[in-house]
C-alpha cells in the first residue's frame, strides 16, 4: 500500500467513528497533505478535539502535542520551561522535552486566549515553522498546527493569529437524519471495542508533503487566477501571499486522488478560506458554480458533494433580505453583505430542479434586486 492510501486509509476510519464529519475530516487531510495550517470553529460537543486525536494517532513514530489555551497561559506550557543547569552557567535554553516544538502534530484549542506573552512566538512558529525564544532559534518537526475556537476573535490583534490558519473549517452539529449514526458509533466508541486502526508513518507523511509541490497545476493556473480576481472583488480579502499558500491545498486534493494534475473540482478547497461567517455561503456560491462544470470521475468527493437548496428555505432567505433591506438605518457595509448574501442566493437559486418553484422564487430575486437599484 503506498503512502497515498495508507492516508486515505487513516481518514476513512476517522470517518466511520465520527459520522457526519467527513469534511472536517477531508479538510484535515488537505492540510496534513499541503503542511498548511487549519482552524476549527464551532460550539463545544462537535467532536473538534476528538477527531484532531484521531488523527494524530493514525500518525506514528513521533510525538503529538495538545493543549487548552487560558488567558492565564504561560509560554513554559507551550515550549517548555528554561533549562535550570543551562540557567546556571547563564544560558537562556529552553528544554523541549514532550513540548510543541518537539511535535509532529500540534493541537491548540480555545486559541484566541492566547496572551501577548506567547503571542509573538506562536505566531512565527504557526508561519514559519519555527521557534525563536531569545537568541534561540529551532525548525519545527510540525506537519501541520491545527486550531480550535467557538467563537471568532473581536481584538484586532488576534487577527493575525487567524491569518495563520490557512483553511478554516466550520464545525457544527450534524444533521437530524444521521443522529441515529451518531448514536450507534459514539456508543461502539464508548464500549472502546478493540479494533486495529490503520496508520501512516511521520516519514511518509512528509513524503507525500514534498509530492505535493510537484504536482502540475499548469491546466487550471489561468481559472485559478480569474477566481482570486473575483473573490477579491466580491471583498474577499485573498493577499498574493495567501494567494501562493493555497495552491497548495489544490495540490493535495490533486494528490489525494492519486493524481499528478490539478483539475477545475479540486477548487472544492478554496470554499473554506473565509474571514467571517457571512463569507461562507457567499465562497460555496461561487465556488461550487465553478466546480459543477468538472464530471471528472478521479475528482474529490468533497468537489461531487453540492448540497441540492430547498425551495422553501431559499424563499424564507429571500423574504428575509426583502425584510432586512427596508431597514432605513442600513449600514453601508451591510447594505454590501445583503448584495453578496442575494447573489449567494440566486445562485443556489440555479440547482432547484421543480420549474416552477425556480420561477417563483427568480421572480422575487429580481424584485429585491429592483428595490435595491432604486436606492443606488
Amino acid at each position: 500500500m503506498n503512502a497515498t492510501a495508507k492516508l486515505n486509509a487513516v481518514l476513512k476510519h476517522i470517518k466511520e467513528t465520527f459520522v457526519g464529519k467527513n469534511e472536517i475530516i477531508d479538510l484535515l487531510g488537505i492540510g496534513l497533505l499541503a503542511r498548511e495550517n487549519a482552524f476549527l470553529l464551532g460550539p463545544p460537543g462537535t467532536a473538534k478535539s476528538a477527531i484532531v486525536r484521531s488523527l494524530s494517532k493514525g500518525i506514528e513514530g513521533d510525538k503529538n502535542f495538545e493543549y487548552l489555551l487560558t488567558r492565564f497561559t504561560e509560554p513554559n506550557e507551550i515550549f517548555g520551561p528554561f533549562d535550570i543547569r543551562k540557567l546556571k552557567e547563564g544560558e537562556l535554553v529552553t528544554n523541549t522535552d514532550g513540548m510543541m516544538p518537539e511535535a509532529s502534530m500540534v493541537f491548540l484549542d480555545e486559541i484566541f486566549n492566547a496572551n501577548s506573552a506567547i503571542l509573538n512566538s506562536l505566531l512565527m512558529a504557526l508561519n514559519e515553522k519555527i521557534f525563536r525564544r531569545g537568541k534561540e532559534t529551532k525548525k519545527l518537526p510540525a506537519l501541520m498546527f491545527v486550531g480550535a475556537s467557538n467563537v471568532l476573535p473581536e481584538d484586532e490583534a488576534l487577527n493575525a493569529l487567524l491569518d495563520r490558519f490557512l483553511i478554516r473549517i466550520n464545525c457544527d452539529y450534524v444533521e437530524p437524519d444521521l443522529l441515529h449514526e451518531v448514536l450507534l458509533a459514539g456508543w461502539r466508541l464508548e464500549g472502546s471495542e478493540v479494533r486495529e486502526n490503520p496508520t501512516i508513518s511521520a516519514d511518509e507523511v512528509r513524503e507525500l508533503q514534498i509530492l505535493c509541490r510537484k504536482v502540475d497545476l499548469t491546466a487550471i493556473r489561468k481559472e485559478y487566477v480569474d477566481i482570486i480576481h473575483s473573490l477579491r472583488n466580491t471583498g474577499i480579502k485573498v493577499s498574493d501571499r495567501r494567494a501562493v499558500k493555497l495552491q497548495n491545498l489544490i495540490a493535495a486534493s490533486a494528490l489525494m486522488c492519486g493524481r499528478n494534475e490539478a483539475i477545475v473540482s479540486d477548487f472544492w478547497v478554496l470554499k473554506y478560506i473565509w474571514d467571517n461567517e457571512e463569507q461562507i455561503e457567499i465562497l460555496e456560491g461561487i465556488i461550487n458554480k465553478i466546480i459543477e462544470k468538472d464530471n471528472s470521475a478521479s475528482a474529490h468527493p468533497q468537489a461531487l458533494y453540492n448540497k441540492t437548496p430547498d425551495a422553501e428555505s431559499v424563499m424564507k432567505e429571500v423574504n428575509y433580505l426583502t425584510e432586512k433591506w427596508q431597514d432605513e438605518n442600513l449600514s453601508f457595509e451591510e447594505q454590501n453583505v445583503i448584495k453578496d448574501k442575494l447573489r449567494y442566493i440566486q445562485t443556489r437559486c440555479d440547482w432547484i430542479k421543480d420549474v416552477e418553484q425556480k420561477k417563483y422564487i427568480q421572480n422575487h430575486i429580481e424584485s429585491l434586486w429592483q428595490k435595491i437599484l432604486q436606492t443606488i
